[in-house]
């Protein structure tokens, strides 16, 4: 199967954790792929052209030929079955109880947390810390999220399955809006969500967003 048809569609920002997800995957799995934004503030993502083949209307989008698919856990799975090991590169773990197991991670995270994605926003990751303490709820919420990790990550393991899968790159997400606000994590999780974020796929992402950001205040100056 070609692989030099493959386009990620992300928002012009980068930062969201769903788009980040999907290029990681990318990334990790070794392949090639052109990168394509959409300003979100200027409803691009709205347009005729990407409707029709997103169907949702929502980023990330991958594009593979003339086969276009959304939602990043969807496109996940895809890869590894459209390029799968030991040609490339699983991001997803083999057996099949880790693998459900990741799955069940990336969809939990995905449809929990709500207080805490409204007040430790991808902003606080990439851009700036807030100076707004935690609501209670958000608090809570931490307080789920950090029993259920510490349940999950063995005792001395830095991956969740014994070795990298992108459910990883998720946790680690979900858990540095707190750590990298400065709000109280249990040290062996913030170790390792800060050992996540320095894979080098990680990198390239945050990268991106760099150059992103210098590319907008450039276009800003007087």
């Amino acid at each position: 199967m070609a692989t030099n048809q493959l386009t990620l569609y992300v928002e012009s920002r980068f930062l969201s954790p769903y788009a980040m997800s999907a290029f990681v995957a990318l990334q990790e799995k070794g392949l090639a792929f052109a990168i394509r934004s959409l300003d979100l503030a200027a409803r691009e993502n709205y347009s005729a052209e990407y409707a029709s083949t997103s169907f949702t209307c929502r980023v990330p989008m991958l594009r593979h030929g003339d086969f276009s698919l959304a939602e990043s856990s969807a496109i996940a799975e895809y890869l590894d079955e459209a390029f799968p090991s030991p040609g490339y590169r699983a991001i997803l773990p083999g057996a099949l109880r880790p693998r459900a197991r990741a799955r069940q991670i990336q969809a939990w995270l995905r449809s929990d947390f709500l207080a805490i994605r409204q007040e430790r926003p991808t902003e606080v990751v990439f851009l700036k810390p807030s100076d707004q303490p935690l609501s209670d709820a958000a608090r809570a919420s931490a307080n789920r999220l950090f029993a259920a990790s510490d349940a999950l990550l063995a005792k001395g393991a830095t991956d969740l399955f014994g070795e990298w899968s992108i459910a990883d790159t998720d946790l680690a997400l979900m858990l540095n809006r707190l750590v990298m606000n400065g709000d109280a994590v249990p040290d062996r999780l913030a170790a390792y969500a800060q050992q996540q974020w320095q894979r080098r796929s990680v990198r390239q992402w945050i990268e991106q967003g760099s150059a992103a950001s210098a590319r907008r205040t450039l276009c800003q100056s007087p």
